[in-house]
């Protein structure tokens, strides 16, 4: 099992290549949770994720021949930017799997980095299939995203910043993909100090370790889905899972809309873009999904921040709707003039916003004298939603909330 000496012998090959990234203590989610919140910013890493850590301690440990034939690995896009980056930075040439729907970011970056990109299989398990088949024909070294003691220990360089940064941290939150990030950090704290707390965040998705930890063995899904497509995998590692087991103290989930609320107040607060996988350890906390003390020193894990742009536009509307800062509705008016006038005049009264109107006389739900209305609006916050629809049907309209 994986060792807090392995962790420490990481140290100097990984800071070669890794930049000891940012311990930022946060004023806005410390009054919102209570806690003493320190945001661990590894979204500021090369790369834009943790995962060159793991790369660059792996692939240093290659013998001549190994260089010689290359490398191959499969990723949803973290790991394969990772692997990129680490194998050119040292002459190996490296082959990278990655799912078919992939975020485009991750693959152009990918292949920036140096990377053979082969874009094969619906999820991270089909790409790890066929980057195995590659690994047998190619007879190249296979750089696991996860369950390798190499990568696992140089992801745990992250626990060895956090304690060095913030001696006294009581709990550290970390998102659980396949357990690598995990397993490594934990195994730096609890050998640093056996106190302190190390809890995991699944998305509800893709919780193949909450219910493998309530099971006592290793399960796999048969799908995943979720916006935080980094921590998209259907099974934990074998490694991984073992360590998990011994050294973490809790595993909690939360949903995309609950990620999603979380990224979108992370960027309007503090001005930072986490990708869904990056936010997750910050939505536990948020949306309190394990116990905390007041003033406890909290550091959740922010470890990636390469979000495709076509995600993070569907993100931030989800994340505006579960706020109350977004709302669509449907109504029906009088075919007559001043009708719509009318209904204005009362988003007017109650300060909403109108982002767009859409007018339908000929629908066939409605009557022939009467026109159907879409209204987008921005609004301030649940509580203001609810005056809203009180207004509206105070004044006789008939509500249908869209979104």
């Amino acid at each position: 099992m994986l060792s807090f000496e392995d962790v420490l012998a990481a140290q100097d090959t990984v800071s070669e290549t890794a930049r000891h990234t940012p311990l930022d203590y946060s004023h806005t989610f410390s009054a919102m949770t209570g806690a003493d919140v320190h945001l661990k910013l590894e979204l500021f890493q090369r790369t834009g994720s943790f995962k060159i850590r793991g790369a660059t301690n792996r692939i240093a440990s290659l013998s001549d021949a190994e260089r010689e034939a290359g490398v191959v690995t499969a990723s949803a896009g973290n790991h394969a930017q990772g692997v990129a980056l680490a194998a050119t930075r040292i002459g190996v040439d490296s082959k990278i799997v990655m799912p078919e729907r992939a975020p485009v970011s991750k693959v152009k970056a990918t292949r920036s980095y140096g990377g053979n990109v082969v874009l094969h299989g619906r999820d991270y398990d089909a790409a790890a299939e066929h980057a195995h088949e590659l690994e047998r024909e190619e007879g190249r070294t296979y750089v696991h995203a996860f369950d390798d003691e190499k990568v696992m220990a140089g992801q745990g360089t992250i626990g060895l910043e956090i304690y060095e940064d913030l001696p006294g941290v009581d709990t550290v939150v970390v998102p659980i993909g396949g357990g690598g990030l995990i397993s490594g950090i934990a195994t730096a704290l609890k050998g640093k100090d056996e106190r302190i707390r190390v809890i995991g965040v699944q998305a509800e998705g893709a919780s193949s370790v909450a219910e493998s930890l309530e099971k006592g063995h290793r399960i796999e899904r048969d799908s995943v889905e979720t916006i935080a497509d980094g921590i998209a995998t259907r099974t934990v590692g074998e490694q991984t899972f073992d360590v998990i087991s011994d050294r973490v103290d809790e595993v909690v989930t939360v949903s995309d809309s609950e990620i999603a609320v979380a990224l979108t107040t992370l960027l309007e607060r503090s001005k930072t873009l986490a990708e869904g996988a990056g936010a997750v350890a910050l939505a536990a906390v948020m949306e309190e999904k394990f116990d905390f003390e007041d003033d406890e020193t909290i550091v959740p894990a922010l470890c990636g921040g390469n979000i495709d742009l076509n995600m993070l536009t569907n993100v931030i509307m989800r994340g505006l709707v579960e706020t109350g800062r977004y709302l669509k509705i449907r109504t029906v008016l009088q075919d007559r003039p001043g009708a719509l006038e009318e209904l204005v005049e009362v988003l007017s009264r109650e300060q909403v916003n109108i982002y767009g109107i859409e007018h339908d006389r000929t629908s066939r739900d409605v009557a022939m004298s009467s026109a159907e209305v879409e209204l987008d609006l921005e609004t301030r916050g649940h509580d203001h939603v609810d005056e809203l629809i009180d207004s509206l049907t105070d004044e006789g309209y008939e509500v249908d909330v869209l979104v």
